[in-house]
C-alpha cells in the first residue's frame, strides 16, 4: 500500500504548483498594495470594500448571478427531456446521441463561441431566417439573448451527460413495481424517476452554474463588449487597467461565494439522499 501511495506524489506536486501556489498568490495580493521604495507592500482590506461600496460592482456581480442562474434553469428543461429520452432508447442508440452530444465538446469552446458570431452577425443563416419570415432587422448579436444562447450552447452537454448517467443507474424494475401497483406514467416519473435522477440534477447544475457565473469571453465575443459580467471585470483590471490587487479581490469574492454554493449544493445532496455528512 505505501508503494502505491507514492505514485500519488506527481499528482500531489502538480496540484500544489497549479492550484494551491496559485490561489496563495491571489490571495496575497487581495489584500496588499504595492508601497513605496522601504516597503515593499502593505497589508490593506480596502480593495475589498471598494468592490462592495460600489454599486457599479454589485450590479455587475448580480447580473453575473442572474444570467448564470437563467443559463442553468434553460439548460436543466432542455436537457432533462434530451437526456430521458436518451436512456430510455435502446443501448446503441445511447451511445450514438451520447456521441452527438459530446462530439462539438471536441472542439475548443472558444472556436465554438466564434461560429456563433457568424451565425448570428448580419449575413448569417438567422437573419436570413428571420428576413424571411419579416423580421429582418431585429438585433440578435450583441445581445443578452446572445450571451444566454451562447452560454447555454456550450454548457448543455455537461447537465445532460449528469442527468443521463443518474438515469442509467436507475434500478428499471422499480418503475415496472410501480406500475404493477397502478401508478400511471406521470405518476411513475413524479414519484420514482425524477426523484432517483436528483443526483444528476445536481452534478448538471454544479457544472454549469459554476462556469457561467464566471464566464468573460462568451460575453465578451457575443455580447461585443457592451454585456459586461464579473469574468469581464476581472480580465479588465488585470489585462486593461493593470489593478492586479483589485483584480485579484474580485477572484477571492468568486472563489469564496462558488465554494458557499457548493457547499450549499452538498447540503441539498446529502439531504436529498437521507444521509448525514461524513
Amino acid at each position: 500500500m505505501k508503494r502505491f501511495s507514492q505514485l500519488a506524489v506527481p499528482y500531489v506536486v502538480w496540484m500544489a504548483l497549479m492550484l494551491i501556489l496559485p490561489m496563495i498568490l491571489i490571495a496575497l495580493y487581495s489584500v496588499t498594495e504595492p508601497g513605496n521604495s522601504i516597503i515593499s507592500f502593505t497589508l490593506t482590506i480596502e480593495h475589498y470594500a471598494k468592490f462592495f461600496t460600489d454599486p457599479d460592482f454589485l450590479i455587475i456581480l448580480w447580473r453575473s448571478l442572474l444570467i448564470a442562474f437563467k443559463t442553468t434553469v434553460i439548460c436543466l428543461l432542455l436537457g432533462y427531456p434530451v437526456a430521458y429520452f436518451i436512456a430510455r432508447s435502446s443501448e446503441k442508440v445511447q451511445n450514438i446521441l451520447v456521441l452527438c452530444i459530446t462530439l462539438p465538446t471536441w472542439i475548443n469552446m472558444l472556436v465554438r463561441t466564434y461560429a456563433w458570431i457568424g451565425l448570428l452577425s448580419e449575413g448569417g443563416i438567422f437573419q436570413r431566417i428571420l428576413s424571411f419570415i419579416g423580421l429582418g432587422n431585429t438585433e440578435l448579436l450583441y445581445t443578452e439573448g446572445a450571451v444566454l444562447l451562447g452560454m447555454v450552447y456550450n454548457f448543455i452537454p455537461f447537465m445532460i451527460l449528469q442527468i443521463h448517467t443518474s438515469l442509467c443507474k436507475m434500478d428499471h424494475s422499480l418503475l415496472e413495481a410501480s406500475a404493477d401497483l397502478g401508478a400511471n406514467p406521470a405518476q411513475t416519473f413524479r414519484r420514482v424517476t425524477l426523484p432517483l435522477s436528483l443526483p444528476g440534477v445536481i452534478n448538471g447544475i454544479t457544472l454549469v452554474f459554476l462556469p457561467a457565473v464566471s464566464s468573460f469571453f462568451i460575453p465578451k465575443l457575443l455580447g461585443g463588449g457592451q454585456y459586461f459580467l464579473i469574468g469581464n471585470l476581472i480580465e479588465n483590471q488585470f489585462i486593461t487597467v493593470g489593478e492586479w490587487n483589485f483584480g485579484s479581490a474580485i477572484s477571492m469574492i468568486m472563489a469564496v461565494i462558488m465554494m458557499l454554493l457548493m457547499m450549499l449544493v452538498r447540503k441539498v445532496e446529502i439531504r436529498n439522499q437521507g444521509g448525514k455528512e461524513e
